[in-house]
């Protein structure tokens, strides 16, 4: 089983449009609403694998009503803890078009003290039988930059391998508890270093903790800085890939998820992780991919020994 820990769910909302055009009125051709949170999505992922996985995650009021009967609906299996009417689930709006997505977060409600305490003793209770944890997304108010590292450590206790997803202070935040990978996009590589170069940024940010980190580079593919050695594994620049990225991330995350639990090689893990992110792309909403493009991409995926350079790869 894949833990997947989600500490700021939300119900995602998908608005598709022909076109966005700013300051204006738009009329929707479609709306769609699911579970989400980056954890949930990485469990949707899973699932649709074929791999056992429970997500953990904190649910109030309606909107966490809602989540957790998407959860059931979707067969997603899951451990909630209830955060009461006073404190509802966040919603977040993704606004699709035929270019591009655009996505509004709202923050969550506060996680105190008392209600984290009862989402990692859930967590422990499930790492018996876990053969990875994933951490994934932002961390909810109320809640210190370092609370990741408190889930990192059980997990390591446990003898359990984890993935880190996250971005700013709740990344940098958990690095001292030495998380197994750490999967940041180029953007959040560059904020935690302030260094352009990726290969460098990734050298940096894995010297602070992290056993191994693995980078988003978008179109360019996956950069991976382990002490085993550096990669660069990306589609052929020919090949292009259209559609919604909002949860290419999170498959990637699922991937390496199961690469832990099998203790894949690298290299073998980079082309599954690289095909599932772009299938990703294509399917219409975030935690589903296109299995028929993932499989079309797999064997075209280049694994490269030597890492891109900023002169090679943006930065932003």
């Amino acid at each position: 089983m894949i833990v997947t820990v989600t500490p700021n769910p939300a119900l995602d909302i998908t608005y598709d449009l022909p076109t966005l055009r700013p300051h204006t009125s738009h009329r929707v051709r479609a709306v769609h609403e699911q579970a989400g949170g980056k954890g949930v999505n990485v469990a949707r992922v899973l699932h649709a694998l074929g791999c056992r996985t429970t997500a953990v995650l904190p649910l109030g009021g309606p909107t966490g009503e809602a989540v957790r009967a998407d959860l059931d609906r979707s067969g997603l299996a899951h451990l909630a803890v209830p955060l009461g009417a006073g404190a509802p689930t966040r919603r977040t709006v993704a606004v699709v078009d035929a270019a591009d997505a655009t996505v509004l977060n709202e923050p969550g409600p506060e996680l105190s003290a008392e209600r984290w305490t009862a989402l990692c003793a859930g967590v422990g209770s499930l790492l018996p039988r876990a053969r990875a944890l994933v951490l994934s997304g932002s961390l909810p108010p109320g809640l210190p930059a370092g609370a990741y590292g408190d889930l990192v450590r059980l997990a390591h206790d446990a003898g359990v391998p984890v993935v880190l997803d996250a971005d700013g202070p709740a990344l940098t935040g958990a690095l001292a508890a030495a998380p197994t990978v750490v999967k940041p996009n180029a953007a959040e590589l560059r904020h935690a270093t302030g260094l352009a170069d990726p290969l460098d940024a990734a050298r940096a940010l894995a010297g602070r903790g992290a056993r191994a980190v693995v980078a988003s580079l978008g179109p360019d593919g996956l950069l991976v800085a382990t002490p085993d050695g550096t990669w660069w594994a990306r589609l052929p620049p020919e090949v292009v890939v259209r559609g919604n990225p909002t949860g290419a991330g999170d498959a990637v995350v699922a991937a390496l998820a199961v690469a832990l639990a099998d203790r894949t090689p690298w290299p073998r893990v980079l082309p599954h992780a690289v095909a599932l992110s772009a299938a990703a792309v294509q399917a219409p909403y975030a935690g589903g991919f296109d299995r028929q493009a993932y499989l079309t991409y797999l064997p075209l995926v280049e694994v490269l020994p030597e890492a891109p350079s900023a002169r090679s790869v943006p930065s932003g």
